[in-house]
């Protein structure tokens, strides 16, 4: 077997003795091409090329969920071939690393590394469904380019922590649980449209939504971590099924008290609710329109401001050896 290993140096939880290591281990086993990014988008720079090369059976990302993301972007560039779907694995090298734990991988790269490579050799492996991301036609936003995800989007409230983190990390702080917790209290009390929300949701032969102040895309669960501990957005999202959505349609400082508190105590069978909760299931086509430009995310990446967001739901777009 080809592979192409595409290796982020800068991932936060290998060491480079470590990621000397992890590809040792790999190349033991395949002919493997080891390449390390130099810059933003450079990962999906490689998954294209894997993509369009006829040499490379399987590429392999080491690193977060953002190395994980570029490298899927790069594979379906062109979108995915049903007959021929292209193979993908992850060794988790990032701070939450969600992708790789929802696939069910160890969040330790080297007992990762050990699966993946007993998975190569007894052939195993599953398809999993991705979302679509794209600029919604006579918007503002019309010509933003088509971006797949792998566990998760969102507009509003919850995009804006990302941006804050970020700009954090950005000045050199650590992406730690607790820098993620700061920003949520501070983008709570900086949200100018938490009482009176500005997105609405469409989808096609249903009512529209109206007056939500955020949304969360989830292409599978949990929705995240803190630290060992899976929060629960939509417990009913899979990488078997479409998307799942859930919008809050207020964020006063008593409802935003209960809602954290139904996330951080969420569970397989049980997510956020309430009277201020729209939980969908299994949507393969809709739009999220705003008022005002709101901060967008996509896999923990903070995007910039959007007004209006077209999703689509693929089943059966990757083949992730594991």
């Amino acid at each position: 077997m080809r592979a192409l290993l595409v290796v982020n140096p800068a991932a936060t939880t290998t060491s480079a003795r470590t990621r000397d290591v992890l590809i040792h281990a790999l190349a033991s086993e395949m002919k493997l091409e080891a390449v390390t990014t130099e810059y933003r988008g450079h990962a999906r720079d490689l998954g294209r090329r894997a993509a369009e090369s006829s040499d490379i059976d399987l590429v392999v990302a080491l690193g977060g969920d953002g190395t994980v993301n570029e490298v899927v972007n790069g594979l379906l560039h062109n979108g995915p071939d049903p007959e021929n779907l292209p193979s993908f694995a992850v060794v988790p090298g990032g701070s939450t690393n969600v992708f790789a734990r929802a696939v069910g991988l160890p969040n330790e790269p080297v007992e990762a590394t050990g699966i993946l490579l007993d998975a190569l050799r007894e052939g195993r492996g599953r398809t999993v469904s991705l979302g679509l991301a794209a600029g919604t036609p006579g918007s503002e936003d019309e010509g933003v380019p088509d971006r797949w995800f792998t566990f998760c989007a969102g507009l509003g409230f919850d995009a804006g922590v990302v941006g804050r983190v970020e700009q954090q990390r950005e000045r050199g702080r650590r992406s730690t649980h607790s820098l993620y917790i700061r920003q949520v209290a501070r983008q709570f009390f900086a949200e100018q449209h938490r009482r009176h929300g500005t997105i609405t949701l469409e989808r096609p032969g249903q009512d529209p939504v109206e007056d939500l102040v955020m949304s969360i895309v989830c292409n599978t669960s949990p929705w995240t971590y803190l630290g060992n501990r899976p929060v629960y957005a939509a417990p009913e999202a899979s990488f078997e099924t479409a998307l799942d959505v859930l919008s809050l349609s207020r964020l006063s400082t008593t409802s935003a008290a209960r809602y954290a508190t139904q996330l951080l105590t969420s569970t397989p069978e049980k997510g956020p609710h309430g009277k201020h909760a729209v939980s969908l299931h299994d949507l393969t086509d809709f739009t999220l329109h705003s008022k005002a430009p709101l901060p967008f995310q996509m896999d923990g990446d903070h995007l910039g401001l959007r007004t209006s967001v077209t999703f689509t739901g693929v089943r059966r777009a990757l083949r992730v050896i594991v």
